[in-house]
């Protein structure tokens, strides 16, 4: 006669235990509530509540954490402010439109070399003293703790000279240098098949003979100013915060490798595109209930220049006979005929849009794919600069997506591209499994704990870790804006 411990050894055995209790939690899940009793109690302890704040790309990084009783107030680029103020927080503006208008409209803004030197000079050096003025007089001793990218220096330097607590956010794993798996950053000829030496080299000479030369001068004389002694290779390890990194990606996308900051931590994609936001506009729900699941195409949201995207996509979806979506803003860049269950629309949630879909072709932006993997559906990613090349690596390595340089993005490649990913059980099997995962994430959840971790700790190495009290006050900055931006506590 077998024995329960036996039985227990047999993988079909453990496999129908498994399912039994999956589905058990799930059922549980679905049938619970919650209830919050009594209804104003966020109401009545906001006084005494940490401000827990994070940051998302772009308009995304605008959490509300308003919800959970914190008090924030977001510091940000006039183009943003309806976003502000529709998620309920107060907003002051640090920048204008005309300039983000600017910024978006430079034609080297999505070039690999050209946008190196766009985000030096708006995203780092020039709010840099302006940035580390809004935060000394926002702070208030002991109930302050900044959330801000990589590229805000002034923040930064607030945290070596005041000792405001300071969190550093990846948004993308290519932030992170490893020598052993570096990421894909082309032109940088890094290599994960070459000896270490080669990629410490060429990080070596892309901070010696670039970033140093672009940033070293100016933020060294503004530290010489604060009786701050000069920093060299900043890119190398000076920029994220000695306290806390959060990198806003799970493992199984990027898994930490030797190199990376000793105090980053891994919370999870944020999936966020706007809490709260309604369905989708009645012609967009027209659309979709009109026929078989469309293809979404979209370049990024402030991506001015995609007439040659749109126009493969057209072709593309004509030779295919298959519907489409193309989401942008700039209907010039449409054109004008689109083959029949082509339509474009300004703007849609893509958490509504993307699970509706049969596919997403997009730019290789961390935020769309990260949507495009909860909702279970084939990418197909045409990179062109910034992280987007490594997103695009990572994100064909889960099996989930292709990838087409820009150059290769025409008609019909990329109806076999699309035709491909649509034919594969392989990788709509891939897709089911990661939309699973990111199914009972909690990323949130995990950023704010380390958050208010952070909040308790002295940054300076002269201060003994202390507690500072209760965090009443958060400045967020931001890293897609043309102006870097904060979030100020309420006066």
């Amino acid at each position: 006669m077998i024995s329960f411990r036996r039985l227990g050894t047999i993988p079909w055995v453990q496999k129908a235990v498994g399912v039994v209790a999956a589905e058990y939690l799930r059922l549980v899940w679905n049938t619970s509530s919650f209830a919050i009793d009594p209804v104003d109690i966020y109401e009545r302890i906001v006084p005494d509540v940490p401000i827990i704040v994070a940051m998302w790309h772009g308009q995304h990084f605008m959490m509300p954490f308003f919800r959970r009783g914190h008090r924030v107030t977001v510091l940000t680029n006039g183009h943003f402010e309806p976003d502000v103020r529709r998620l309920g927080l107060d907003f002051v503006e640090l920048g204008t439109e005309e300039e983000f208008r600017a910024v978006i409209e430079a034609p080297e803004v999505w070039d690999p070399i050209g946008s190196i030197r766009l985000v030096v000079e708006w995203g780092m050096l020039r709010p840099m003293r302006r940035t580390f003025a809004v935060i000394e007089d926002l702070n208030v001793p002991g109930e302050t703790v900044v959330v801000a990218p990589l590229i805000a220096l002034g923040a930064r330097i607030a945290q070596e000279t005041r000792g405001i607590p300071l969190v550093t956010v990846a948004l993308h794993p290519s932030l992170f240098r490893s020598t052993s798996s570096p990421p894909d950053l082309p032109p940088l000829p890094l290599s994960r098949g070459l000896p270490r030496v080669w990629n410490q080299f060429w990080y070596w000479l892309s901070d010696v003979a670039l970033f140093d030369r672009l940033i070293a001068h100016e933020a060294n004389t503004f530290r010489s100013e604060l009786g701050l002694p000069p920093v060299h290779r900043l890119l190398a390890g000076w920029c994220f915060s000695p306290q806390r990194v959060l990198g806003l990606f799970p493992d199984w996308f990027a898994a930490p490798q030797p190199g990376w900051p000793s105090q980053a931590r891994l919370t999870g994609f944020p999936l966020y595109d706007g809490w709260g936001v309604g369905p989708p506009a009645p012609e967009v729900e027209e659309f979709l209930g009109a026929g078989d699941p469309p293809i979404v195409f979209t370049p990024g949201s402030a991506n001015r220049y995609v007439r040659a995207f749109f126009e493969a996509a057209a072709d593309a979806c004509g030779r295919l006979g298959r519907r489409a979506a193309l989401v942008t803003r700039f209907r010039d860049q449409v054109p004008s005929e689109l083959p029949t269950g082509v339509r474009q629309f300004d703007s849609v949630p893509f958490s509504r849009l993307f699970p509706r879909a049969a596919a997403v072709v997009h730019h290789g932006g961390i935020g769309t794919l990260a949507l495009g993997l909860a909702a279970g559906v084939p990418q197909l990613v045409m990179p062109m600069a910034y992280d987007q090349h490594d997103n695009a690596a990572r994100l064909g390595a889960l099996g989930v997506s292709r990838s087409l340089t820009p150059c290769r993005f025409k008609g019909p490649a990329l109806a076999d591209a699309i035709a491909s990913l649509l034919g594969s059980p392989e990788v709509a099997a891939r897709c089911r499994s990661f939309a699973e995962q990111l199914r009972y994430a909690v990323p949130l959840d995990q950023s704010l704990r380390l958050i208010e971790q952070t909040a308790s700790s002295d940054p300076r190495p002269e201060v003994e870790s202390r507690r500072v009290g209760t965090v009443r006050r958060a400045l967020v900055l931001d890293d897609c804006n043309p102006e870097v931006s904060a979030c100020t506590p309420r006066r």
